[in-house]
């Protein structure tokens, strides 16, 4: 099932990387970038097991970071405003990604109480989170899952979130809010299941019927 408490519990940083020859800067290893981000300081690297998007059939594995202000540093007072959080999910395949992520999306403005709303941050379509609190700003990439912001934030800034953007580009379709569900494994048509064959009662293969070369017999009365 898919975890909500994720929007109390866990730290999370963010990266920001220049890119390289004019094309996207690489995606980290472990997920979050592990060096300063401008006027952010890299404080704190952790694996995470309890994945936030849920996909079934589908491994993941988590990984989060955490950015404090210079201000706040060189202040030497650091509050819950001063942080910046980022969550990377890798999926093992790209397969019910964004389709799961619009879901959660979705359930948390209807079920718990948040203000989500589509806009495009730091130059990519991204889903906005606001309440209990909290800023977020998520988005679904190929074969990932990002979260940038924080507790005790008002919004989340937009060069963190182009930071991320840039390595992990947005799938984000617009409408994703009040449209069609993006498509996934579990949305196709789901095949009927046959009876194994059973030599003692085999059964005729109507998908290969043909009624001009063979009669399928009446059922009698009391079948």
């Amino acid at each position: 099932m898919v975890t909500v408490r994720f929007w109390l519990g866990f730290a999370f940083a963010i990266t920001l990387g220049a890119a390289g020859c004019g094309g996207h800067p690489p995606q980290p290893k472990r997920g979050v970038v592990e060096s300063d981000l401008g006027a952010w300081h890299f404080r704190r690297f952790q694996p995470v097991l309890d994945v936030e998007v849920w996909v079934e059939n589908n491994k993941a594995e988590a990984y989060t970071a955490s950015y404090v202000a210079d201000s706040a540093e060189k202040a030497g007072r650091v509050a819950d405003k001063d942080v910046v959080n980022v969550f990377v999910t890798r999926y093992e395949k790209d397969d019910g990604v964004l389709r799961e992520t619009v879901k959660l999306a979705r359930r948390l403005a209807a079920e718990q109480g948040y203000q989500v709303e589509e806009d495009k941050i730091g130059g990519a379509r991204a889903l906005k989170i606001n309440g209990h609190g909290e800023s977020w700003v998520l988005w679904a990439a190929k074969n990932h899952v990002v979260k940038v912001g924080g507790r005790g934030r008002e919004n989340v800034p937009s060069s963190m979130v182009s930071s991320y953007a840039d390595r992990y580009p947005s799938v984000l379709p617009g409408g994703v809010l009040e449209g069609p569900l993006p498509p996934g494994p579990d949305s196709g048509p789901k095949k009927e299941e046959k009876d194994p064959y059973d030599a003692n009662n085999p059964k005729p293969d109507l998908d290969k019927y043909d009624p001009k070369k063979t009669k399928i017999p009446a059922k009698k009365k009391d079948e």
